[in-house]
């Protein structure tokens, strides 16, 4: 059994690079939904804390794009390490 070298070991760390901030992307906007309110009754005094759940939504909706585009990246990356990986397994064989 052959060890994983060349440009496939280098896609392999790309992409546990990218999967490691993939997973901290989904884990920071996990933590900003647990502190979001479903539903708050606020009177005319409360105008602050409906300010700070905007800011909080805000923050989370801007945490979308991220997150889709590192996961994106994470499975180009693991799938193109495979194909490289499959095609010099072939190539050895004939």
């Amino acid at each position: 059994m052959e060890s994983i070298q060349g440009p496939v070991l280098y896609l392999l760390i790309a992409c546990g690079v990218v999967t490691a901030a993939f997973l901290g992307l989904l884990i920071w906007k996990s933590l900003l939904e647990s502190h979001e309110d479903d539903q708050i009754f606020l009177g005319n005094a409360e105008q602050h804390l409906a300010r700070e759940q905007q800011q909080l939504v805000a923050r989370i909706n801007t945490l979308s794009r991220p997150i889709m585009m590192t996961g994106i990246l994470a499975g180009v990356l693991l799938l193109s390490a495979a194909g490289i990986w499959v095609y010099k397994g072939f190539m050895a064989n004939y």
